[in-house]
């Protein structure tokens, strides 16, 4: 059975509204995603680290919990969670405050095993973090050599512009390395000051990848893939509750929809059709929608159980 391996940091966010806490859950990039393919049934293991206090122990058992191996999540002896607070605005979009150690960041871990067909989803600064790259980077090729399907959700926080020059030449493997790029509005206004589909995928990412997802927050979803193949995909009108993992959860439905709909590395190589490319974004619009309306960073029970009635994986 197919399965997908998610690679990432971890993170409590603690979520305020009006300047007061109203939530703290686990989180993180990849993390979430990995939470949601796990409740809607999916083979999960999530690859990363863990600080060694509350909050570290919390993490792994919310893993398990949901159903996601967390066999590789690593506890240093003299680590600490990091934190994330997240402040909700009147759209309840998030402005984010960071309490991270990076350059303290460790990774050692066991290459789990892959097998062809496998996903591996990876993304955030953490996947370009030069404090853990050799090992990322390792991983990452160890993963394509056997015939996974990579996914690459840019998602660069503007806490890191600073870095955009550093980090480069990282960001560039990992477009070089992936079979499927996602990125937002945002991060690409971060990272080069270009809030044009056409202008990015032209000049940033079809060099090196062609198949290509921009998502613009409430905005319909552009797409972009070899032969000149273009569509645009509009997001549903809603009153989101929280829009924190909006795009982690985005991830999560569309590589629930290649294993749900049977797509192969070949099958991506060979060039998805336009019905296919339809049934993946619904897919991760469905995710994406269902989780904004909670504040758990991930989709509901509700919606994970008639998923899971919809199809066997």
């Amino acid at each position: 059975m197919r399965k997908v391996i998610g690679i990432g940091e971890t993170v409590l966010d603690i979520i305020f509204k009006d300047d007061k806490p109203i939530q703290a859950v686990p989180g993180g990039s990849a993390f979430n995603a990995l939470i949601s393919l796990g409740r809607a049934g999916v083979p999960a293991m999530f690859i990363g680290e863990a600080g060694n206090d509350r909050v570290g122990a919390n993490v792994k058992r919310y893993l398990t919990d949901n159903g996601v191996d967390a066999s590789n999540v690593n506890v240093f002896p003299e680590s600490k969670s990091p934190i994330s607070l997240a402040f909700l605005d009147e759209h309840n979009n998030a402005e984010y405050i960071f309490y991270k150690d990076h350059p303290n960041d460790q990774l050692d871990f066991v290459y789990p095993e892959v097998n062809p067909d496998d996903v591996v989803l990876f993304g955030s600064f953490f996947a370009i973090n030069p404090v853990v790259r050799p090992q990322v980077m390792g991983f990452l090729e160890y993963a394509k050599s056997h015939g996974a399907i990579l996914y690459y959700d840019v998602n660069f926080r503007a806490s890191h512009r600073h870095e955009v020059m550093k980090v480069t030449p990282n960001i560039l493997e990992n477009l070089e390395l992936a079979d499927i790029v996602r990125g937002s509005s945002e991060d690409f206004e971060v990272m080069y000051r270009k809030r044009d589909a056409d202008s990015v995928y032209r000049s940033e990412i079809s060099f090196y990848t062609k198949k290509f997802i921009y998502t613009q927050g409430a905005g319909p979803v552009e797409l972009r893939a070899e032969n000149g193949f273009r569509k645009q995909y509009p997001t549903a009108t809603m009153h989101p509750v929280s829009t924190i993992g909006a795009g982690d959860n985005f991830n999560a439905g569309f590589v629930y929809g290649l294993l749900r709909y049977g797509i192969t590395r070949e099958v991506i190589e060979a060039g998805l059709t336009e019905e296919q490319w339809d049934g993946l974004i619904d897919q991760a619009l469905l995710f994406s929608a269902n989780c904004c309306q909670s504040l758990s960073n991930s989709i509901d029970f509700e919606f994970a159980q008639k998923v899971r009635s919809q199809a066997a994986l």
